[in-house]
C-alpha cells in the first residue's frame, strides 16, 4: 500500500472505538456498601466496599467519577440503579468478582522475571529475559518515607488483604501498639492488593485512591490503581527480585 500521508478508512479500522456501553447487572449491589473515612470507623465494618454504584462502574473501566459525569450528561449517575446503561471508556474492565480473598500460589514459570520500579518516572516495569513484559505507573513512597532504593524480594502476594492501619508504620516506619485492623474490599487503603517485600513494612499495593497514582504521595510503598494491581499479581511470584532505583 503505498504511502501518502493521510488518515484513510483503512487506518480507522484498525483503531478500536474510543467508547462502549456497560449496563449495570444486578450483582452489582453486592459490592455497595456503608462507607467511612475515619480508620477507627472503617474497623467496624464488614467490608470496605463501593460507596456507590457510580464508583464501582468509574473504577471497573479505569475512570474518574466526574469524567463519566461528563460522558454521560445529561444522566444523573448519583442515582444508579441495576439495569441502567453507562457510556464508558473502552477498556479492559477491573471485574472485581473475579478476585478471590486469599494469597496467591507460587507460579514457577515466572521464577526469572525481575521487577523494576523507577521512583523518577515513577513507573513499575516486569521483565522476562530482559524483554519488557508489562509496564504500570505508580506513586513510589513520599519524600518522608520515600520507596526504599535497593534489590528485595517479593514474599508474600495477598488478594483483598485486610490492612494493619498504624499511625508509626504510617509515618515514621516504627511499628507502634496502636493499630485499626481493617476489612478487605476495594476501599481498603491498600486496595485488593497487598505484595509483601523483603524490605519490612514495604509493598507494592492498590489503591482507594486511583487518581493519586503518579501524583500524591504514599508511605514508603509503591502503590498503583487497583485495576492494574490485578494485573500485576498475574505476571510475578513470590521470589521474584524487585529492584527499586532512582534513574541518574
Amino acid at each position: 500500500m503505498p504511502l501518502h500521508g493521510t488518515v484513510d478508512q483503512w487506518l480507522l479500522d484498525q483503531v478500536p472505538e474510543p467508547f462502549t456501553n456497560y449496563t449495570i447487572p444486578p450483582e452489582a449491589e453486592n459490592f455497595v456498601g456503608p462507607t467511612a473515612s475515619k480508620p477507627s470507623e472503617q474497623a467496624k465494618l464488614k467490608a470496605l466496599k463501593y460507596g456507590s454504584l457510580l464508583e464501582f462502574v468509574a473504577e471497573r473501566f479505569h475512570s474518574a467519577e466526574d469524567y463519566l459525569r461528563k460522558l454521560n450528561r445529561p444522566m444523573n449517575l448519583d442515582e444508579l440503579k441495576p439495569g441502567d446503561t453507562v457510556r464508558v471508556p473502552n477498556v479492559l474492565p477491573f471485574k472485581i468478582e473475579d478476585l478471590h480473598e486469599g494469597f496467591v500460589p507460587p507460579n514457577p514459570a515466572f521464577a526469572n522475571r525481575i521487577v523494576y520500579v523507577d521512583t523518577t518516572e515513577r513507573f513499575l516495569l516486569i521483565y522476562e529475559n530482559n524483554q519488557l513484559v508489562a509496564e504500570f505507573p505508580i506513586t513510589p513512597g513520599s519524600t518522608k518515607l520515600p520507596a526504599p532504593i535497593g534489590v528485595w524480594k517479593i514474599t508474600g502476594i495477598a488478594v483483598l488483604p485486610v490492612f494493619r492501619h498504624d499511625e508509626g508504620i504510617l509515618n515514621y516506619g516504627i511499628k507502634s501498639d496502636t493499630a485499626f485492623i481493617l476489612p478487605a474490599g476495594p476501599n481498603n487503603p491498600v486496595g485488593i492488593l497487598w505484595m509483601a517485600l523483603s524490605k519490612p513494612h514495604v509493598g507494592i499495593h492498590g489503591t482507594n485512591q486511583p487518581e493519586t497514582i503518579g501524583r500524591a504521595a504514599s508511605h514508603g510503598c509503591i502503590r498503583t490503581a487497583n485495576w492494574d494491581a490485578a494485573r500485576v499479581k498475574e505476571l510475578v511470584t513470590v521470589g521474584n527480585i524487585v529492584s527499586i532505583f532512582e534513574p541518574r
